[in-house]
């Protein structure tokens, strides 16, 4: 298992993601939804839906640590959602990057 190649106070790694995530995070949500195989439009409408969003999130985490091989845990996922959501999807989204997939058309090779 490995680690997360920015640490969960990277925001700043990317900044054009920080500024989408800040001002729209729905977006930011899909996005790295989409890329680790899920619906883009489905996971942003389920992000504006109270308890259902934790569950959401937490899940896309999890996926997103399964496919780049990251050692972590659901409560985990939970706790750094919980504390500091921002961070985490920012996180998340630089993570995937780092491939063919992309997002927000703002790849750092």
């Amino acid at each position: 298992m490995s680690g997360w190649q920015h640490s969960i106070f990277g925001c700043f790694d990317n900044l054009g993601v920080c500024i989408i995530t800040y001002f729209v995070p729905c977006y930011t949500f899909a996005r790295t939804s989409e890329q680790v195989g899920e619906s883009c439009l489905l996971c942003g409408i389920l992000y504006f839906i109270p308890l259902v969003d934790i569950f959401a999130v937490v899940s896309v985490r999890g996926k997103v640590r399964e496919h780049k091989g990251i050692g972590g845990s659901c409560l985990e996922d939970l706790l750094y959602h919980v504390f500091c959501h921002p961070c985490a999807l920012v996180q998340e989204a630089q993570e995937m990057q780092h491939g063919p997939m992309s997002a927000y058309g703002m790849a750092r090779e």
